[in-house]
């Protein structure tokens, strides 16, 4: 069965690092399009970056343009968020994402806190 896990969050000062890790099985995780999303508290779950199957091609929200890297690993079935410069407003829950065999999958989440 398909299964993401992330890892990798934490508590970090503003302007500070985090590298967020995606662990993926149960599918080719190279012929597919891997996203991130975040849910702050209150707030809707918002697509933050996307890659696609051949790391080539990227997006980005306005929001984390020029901070956030995504990347991935195909000989590890691994995707990244490497976060730099991170704001108060960066604190979330962070999900990895996969649409495969016409359905959507979710890891449980990994929480980063920005705060002095």
């Amino acid at each position: 069965q398909v299964q993401l896990v992330e890892s990798g969050g934490g508590l970090v000062q503003p302007g500070g690092s985090l590298r967020l890790s995606c662990a993926a099985s149960g599918f080719t995780f190279s012929n597919y399009r891997m996203n991130w999303y975040r849910q702050a508290p209150g707030k809707e779950r918002d697509l933050v970056a996307r890659i696609f199957s051949d790391g080539g091609t990227t997006y980005y929200a306005d929001s984390v343009k020029g901070r956030f890297t995504i990347s991935r690993d195909n000989a590890k079935n691994t995707v990244y968020l490497q976060m730099n410069s991170l704001k108060l407003e960066d604190t979330a829950v962070y999900y990895c994402n996969a649409h495969v065999y016409a359905m959507d999958y979710w890891g449980k989440g990994t929480l980063v806190t920005v705060s002095s």
